[in-house]
């Protein structure tokens, strides 16, 4: 009976070999292997691209709160992919176009664009009027400084140097005119800094082009040549 166990075992170990060597072998080629340029799902391309600075679900994190209602009332579609597209140069957000050299495709751009349009929810949003996204005049940076006081200082001190320092050479040498310009009219959610409404008089168009003039004097010279 042992010699019949063993040589019936001899029989199958080669075949079994076989089949674990070639199977597990055989069936990886055979899967399908999505390449970056392929993904197409909205959640895999912004968690991997966008999410680090943006937020999970667009609520801001080191960055702009891209999936807040205010952000989106602000920003056409254009914006959103043209930014996403281009970068900001001088800034830390980068250019994801393949096309300015990064590793986005346009269909893939197409999708992130639609994805976060996707988050607006414009209810509360309906009856007021923001400023506009981009500032159509040139700052006044006298009339800024008493307008950082009046909105401002409450956190940042009437220079700009309270506990949230904003006022500030090496953080103005990181973000562009447009940043300061956005992150006034749509503010900070996660920081607690309200959008351009959450004062006892809104905050105008004018108002936030010349908090930005005011602030933008504060940069260092090379970082001014930058981040216009």
């Amino acid at each position: 009976m042992r010699r019949t166990l063993f040589a019936s075992l001899i029989t199958i170990l080669p075949m079994l070999l076989t089949l674990s060597c070639a199977a597990p072998g055989q069936h990886a080629a055979e899967q399908a292997v999505i390449r970056p340029g392929e993904v197409t799902d909205f959640r895999l391309l912004y968690a991997q691209n966008c999410s680090g600075c943006h937020g999970a679900n667009g609520q801001g994190a080191l960055s702009l709160a891209i999936g807040n209602p205010a952000y989106l009332a602000i920003a056409d579609d254009a914006t959103i992919r043209r930014v996403t597209e281009e970068g900001t140069p001088g800034t830390a957000m980068p250019a994801f176009s393949q096309r300015a050299g990064g590793f986005l495709t346009d269909a893939q751009i197409d999708i992130l664009v639609r994805g976060i349009r996707a988050w607006s929810r414009p209810g509360n949003l309906i009856d007021s009027r923001p400023p506009a996204y981009a500032a159509s005049l040139t700052g006044n940076a006298a009339r800024g400084q008493d307008a950082f006081a009046k909105y401002c200082s409450s956190c940042h001190a009437a220079g700009g140097g309270g506990a949230c320092v904003i006022a500030d050479s090496s953080y103005l040498a990181l973000v562009s005119d447009q940043h300061l310009r956005t992150v006034t009219i749509i503010g900070m959610p996660n920081l607690e800094m309200p959008d351009w409404r959450g004062y006892a008089t809104p905050l105008s168009d004018a108002d936030v082009t010349d908090v930005v003039a005011w602030l933008a004097m504060h940069r260092t010279p090379l970082a001014a040549s930058l981040n216009h």
